[in-house]
């Protein structure tokens, strides 16, 4: 499901439309705080009868969707916030899912029974719908936001690609060895800029804070957003080029690690918590499904720590480039964790090429009382194909056992 905006001018008919529309959301919203409900079924049959019997009936089935939706996000909200407001819609809206129409460059959207009220729809969006199925519509003063989606078929992937979030770049590798590398950096320079604006910010008035606060975000949204965009599309279209698979870390209890109270400083705490590891996450998987590319989640945990060569496990360190004492390979952890997740994704895959599939070895309906093992050892019988590094960029310990300073000078290097 994607959607697509323009600007428009509603007219005369289309306000007062909207602003029934709001009004009646509003009633469903004070009926479902009176009687603690916030289902759509029930919702319904509390509400229906009380909204205004000269709108359209699939109008007011909408209206309660978006009182029931409302109702919901408040009630999460309150969980964390018990001082949270009470719930009203502010904003002229209508988001119907029937009735419209879309014909010779216009959408028709009926405002009373037989009148109709029209909004021209520009190039781009005739370009954009053209050959797709429009769901919904969602209108306000002066924005139109058409919902679409088409029918993917997801492609039998032959690779799969492995990709490691940092704070200041992304690393993918893939399972035809191919290794690369995009840089953030900017993004994380633009949100510290932002951070440092708003910190030097004086006046003690919550109204005018918060203010100037959103207006801040919304640039720097506006700045980071199309540098993860670039990113996530050039991975995407990569991916269906080579017919391959997507691999992402399952990232989960990130911000736990960074509150206040874990011996660390506050800077350091706002650079990590400004981290937009699931932003760019979720454009990588909505644009992958867009165009039929396989998408895994898989356990984050020890991918920067295991060897991808040998599945030796490896000693936590701080240094950029690993060792391995098992096999005398040496690479940078971004790009070892990266190989790890793309082998991560040939578990999902049966029917890959030899040696890279995981076989089923158990009886079916037997439970493997230990798998991560058996995961170890499949990755240690792959230690001569696809995922290893060329001969000739490779680098190989000698078998010999050499002194500490000799293996720090190697790591450093």
């Amino acid at each position: 499901m994607k959607t697509v905006r323009q600007k428009h001018e509603a007219s005369a008919d289309l306000l007062r439309l909207l602003n029934e529309f709001r009004r009646m959301v509003n009633v469903c919203i004070a009926v479902g705080m009176e009687e603690n409900v916030s289902s759509l079924k029930t919702l319904s049959l509390r509400s229906y009868h009380r909204l205004s019997r000269g709108i359209l009936g699939y109008y007011r089935l909408c209206a309660i969707s978006a009182a029931t939706g409302i109702l919901r996000n408040y009630r999460k909200t309150r969980k964390k916030n018990p001082r949270t407001r009470f719930p009203y819609a502010r904003k002229l809206m209508l988001t119907t899912c029937y009735g419209f129409k879309i014909q010779n460059g216009l959408l028709r959207l009926p405002v009373r029974p037989r009148q109709y009220s029209y909004v021209r729809l520009n190039n781009h969006t005739l370009q954009v719908l053209s050959g797709l199925s429009v769901h919904s519509v969602t209108l306000t003063p002066d924005l139109l936001t058409i919902s679409y989606s088409k029918e993917t078929v997801e492609t039998e992937p032959e690779g799969y690609v492995g990709i490691d979030l940092n704070l200041d770049n992304i690393t993918i590798a893939s399972t035809d060895g191919t290794v690369k590398t995009f840089d953030l950096s900017k993004a994380t320079r633009i949100k510290a800029d932002y951070r440092y604006v708003k910190s030097r910010f004086k006046r003690n008035d919550i109204r005018t804070r918060t203010r100037v606060f959103s207006k801040y975000g919304e640039k720097q949204r506006n700045r980071v957003q199309p540098l993860l965009h670039n990113v996530s599309k050039s991975i995407v279209e990569e991916a269906k080029s080579k017919r391959q698979g997507i691999v992402l870390e399952r990232l989960t209890g990130i911000r736990r690690l960074y509150r206040k109270g874990n011996s660390q400083s506050r800077n350091y705490r706002a650079r990590m918590n400004s981290w937009s590891y699931g932003e760019l996450q979720r454009q990588i998987e909505y644009k992958a499904r867009w165009e039929g590319v396989r998408v895994i989640y898989v356990p984050a945990r020890d991918t920067s720590k295991r060897c991808s060569i040998c599945g030796y496990k490896t000693l936590e360190s701080t240094q950029r480039r690993l060792w391995c004492p098992h096999c005398g390979t040496v690479l940078d952890r971004d790009e070892n964790a990266a190989r790890n997740l793309a082998a991560g994704g040939l578990r999902f895959s049966p029917n890959g090429p030899p040696g890279e599939a995981m076989v089923e070895e158990r009886e079916p309906g037997e439970r493997d009382p230990n798998p991560q093992s058996r995961w170890r050892q499949v990755r240690s019988n792959r230690s001569n194909e696809d995922l290893t590094e060329p001969a000739e960029t490779r680098t190989r310990l000698p078998a010999r056992p050499l002194d500490p300073q000799q293996v720090r000078s190697i790591i450093r290097s």
